[in-house]
């Protein structure tokens, strides 16, 4: 079974890395960029897990010990198949 957890800041937490990119986007003339907001993709492949409801409990267990700083960041669950 495959996932994807996505991890963005919380919406009112500066991201000073997505501000330099927006300033290299801006500089390299890419037009129309109002805002940047960065953040962390994990794909991960369970074995042997076949029960969808068990390996979403894994995966937010993984997030909130791990992954996530849940103080300043969401997360977002997808499970692939």
């Amino acid at each position: 079974m495959k996932a994807r957890v996505t991890v963005t800041l919380k919406s009112g937490i500066l991201d000073p890395q997505g501000k330099a990119i927006e300033g290299a986007l801006r500089s390299l003339g890419v037009e129309g960029v109002a805002s940047v907001r960065q953040g962390k993709v994990f794909d991960i492949e369970l074995e042997g897990t076949t029960d969808r409801a068990k390996a979403e409990a894994a995966l937010k267990a993984a997030a909130d010990k791990l992954l996530a700083n849940t103080v300043i960041e969401n997360y977002r669950i997808e499970v692939v198949g």
